[in-house]
């Protein structure tokens, strides 16, 4: 029975476990950002090797020679706390949110493709046909307006078509 305490005795302070936790958080969350949009939307198998293997790197960072349950519970309890934390501060303060959040990139405008964004978010043309054919356009020219989004995803309107949702009825939400 005496072996059992172990499991819960912590190797090392508990507080050293939530700012261990608090720092990867942020470091990964850096890095995650650093990636790129493209990188989060469209996750290979390659990308997932990379985040399998970051992750057990990372594993004995937060740890550190603390090896117990109640270690665990606290790195993850601090993880979730942390996360939440992110979010309210995201839903209360707009400048937090531009700042954690990457504002979405024209891709195509009016049929002309913006290279320098493509550049600078990786993506190729080929990339940019692509989610053009998937929206149900045959060309390039037919693009009024293509967006990478927040999540990684390609949005495309056609030409003509912003006249017709201005059209459209505008429904109001109330709140609760």
């Amino acid at each position: 029975m005496g072996d059992l305490g172990e499991l819960f005795h912590l190797g090392i302070p508990w507080w050293h476990l939530v700012v261990r936790a608090a720092l990867i958080y942020v470091i990964f969350f850096i890095g995650l950002r650093l990636f790129g949009k493209r990188e989060l939307g469209q996750f290979t198998t390659f990308d997932l090797v990379l985040v399998l293997l970051v992750a057990n790197a990372l594993q004995p960072a937060m740890t550190g020679p603390d090896n117990s349950i109640t270690g665990g519970v606290i790195i993850v309890a601090t993880l979730l706390i942390f996360n939440r934390g992110v979010a309210m501060l995201r839903s209360r303060w707009p400048a937090f949110d531009r700042l954690v959040e990457p504002p979405p990139t024209v891709l195509v405008h009016d049929g002309n493709l913006v290279k320098q964004n493509l550049d600078k978010e990786g993506l190729s043309v080929d990339d940019v046909e692509m989610a053009v054919r998937e929206h149900g356009l045959d060309k390039m020219g037919d693009v009024g307006l293509a967006v990478l989004e927040n999540d990684g995803s390609i949005s495309v309107v056609g030409k003509g078509s912003a006249e017709r949702f201005r059209r459209r009825r505008r429904v109001r939400f109330l709140k609760r």
